[in-house]
């Protein structure tokens, strides 16, 4: 018996020790805010101690995340595991080598991804990121800001804009019933250009600016509408509050800001920072008067991706199949990143109430919408930079719509007949 005992007892240790030889240390890298760090994380830690692997995270705000992973990848040193933004993979893998195939890793399973998903995530033939949501903007109304002034929530830009005075009568001379400076300014002049003319910035046949300067110079000049009727702060105002997030601003936390125009998979992200007592509310994009369509900026919201330099790609997509496909970890990770593309994995958190109404709301808005099919383009950090200084020039009164319109045009077409 004795010698049975230590026989086991031995084989005990050889196993453990082949389990211990067998772990991987993986990097695993993303952005969010701190309710999303805090489920990735239990998560990642799951999957990890379930598999067997070590899984360091990395993570922080949006802000720089681009820029340091392009250098990560320009020197090999990027993480196992990565959150990447879709309309990054044709900058970051352009002919499909910059990520590895995760079609050839047969530890990841994606048959409860539509094919019509999983090929937004292809490049060159290639799947180099699993789509984790579609998601898009809309807007996102403090109805408690807006029920203290007296007013229903706004279905128009102009109805918006008509309670303007209301709403800083009873908040005060210092609120504003929406936000939108920087990148969110870009988006909304291009929201209302699209609105407008039915056509996205980048004409897919061309690869050019869709719009003529007439269209776009319309769009600056809707911006400073906005501003003048006090309905948003101006870019100068709002940048003498500092470089904050909007979800982290004393105004809106405290609801003197009543809406904005954010992604729909953001929606925690905006309301839980809010002061006890204030409801925040999706609603269907305010349009202007005669709009060619709604124009929902719609797309892949983000992907996953594991490197193509991974030392070990098998315990990078046994840990990644876990985060998508582990009932536990899909119930750990929630609503954190909008409805997930995975048929799965939206059935168990809408069949198990752990998805918020308001967010299946808001995707349910972005997905019915209509609009002009959004190029990745938009977002090439050459295009916005363009777009978002020259913007800022104009909202600053440095040069006229007529002038800043030509001046995005022209530097976009340049960039573009780049890629």
């Amino acid at each position: 018996m004795k010698h049975r005992v230590s026989i086991l007892a031995g084989l005990g240790i050889v196993l453990m020790t082949s389990v211990a030889a067998n772990a991987a240390d993986l990097r695993f890298s993303w952005w969010g805010g701190d309710s999303r760090h805090e489920a990735t994380q239990k998560a990642a830690a799951y999957c990890g101690e379930k598999h067997g692997h070590n899984v360091s995270a990395e993570f922080g705000g949006f802000g720089g995340y681009q820029e340091k992973l392009t250098t990560q990848l320009a020197g090999g040193t990027e993480p196992d595991i990565m959150q990447v933004n879709w309309p990054w993979l044709p900058l970051m893998s352009k002919d499909g080598t910059g990520f590895a195939d995760l079609s050839t890793l047969s530890e990841l399973d994606t048959s409860a991804w539509p094919a019509s998903v999983l090929e937004t995530g292809m490049r060159e033939g290639k799947l180099n990121g699993l789509p984790v949501s579609t998601t898009g903007r809309l807007f996102f109304v403090n109805k408690t800001a807006f029920e203290k002034a007296g007013i229903a929530v706004p279905t128009t830009w102009q109805e918006l804009i008509d309670a303007t005075p209301a709403f800083k009568s009873a908040l005060g001379d210092d609120a504003y019933p929406f936000y939108a400076t920087g990148l969110d300014a870009l988006l909304v002049v291009s929201l209302v250009v699209a609105q407008q003319t039915g056509k996205d910035l980048v004409d897919p046949a061309t690869n050019q600016v869709a719009w003529t300067a007439e269209e776009l110079a319309k769009g600056l000049d809707f911006y400073k509408s906005l501003v003048d009727a006090g309905t948003i702060s101006s870019w100068a105002d709002a940048a003498a509050a500092g470089n904050t997030n909007l979800f982290e601003r004393p105004d809106w936390i405290a609801g003197k800001i009543g809406s904005t125009y954010q992604w729909d998979s953001t929606y925690t992200q905006y309301a839980g920072p809010l002061a006890d007592g204030q409801e925040l509310v999706p609603i269907k994009l305010l349009t202007v008067d005669g709009a060619a369509s709604e124009g929902v900026y719609r797309k892949p919201s983000m992907v996953w991706s594991i490197s193509k330099n991974a030392k070990d790609p098998v315990a990078a997509a046994t840990i990644l199949d876990c985060l998508v496909n582990d009932p536990e970890a899909i119930t750990l990770m929630g609503d954190q990143r909008g409805l997930p593309s995975s048929e799965t994995a939206a059935k168990q958190l809408l069949d198990s109430g752990k998805i918020s109404a308001q967010l299946v709301e808001a995707n349910s808005f972005v997905m019915a919408a209509s609009g002009p099919t959004v190029s990745p383009y938009n977002e090439d950090p050459e295009v916005r930079d363009i777009f978002q200084s020259t913007l800022e020039e104009f909202a600053y009164g440095q040069i006229d719509a007529a002038t800043a319109a030509q001046t995005i045009i022209d530097g976009v077409n340049a960039r573009l007949g780049e890629l």
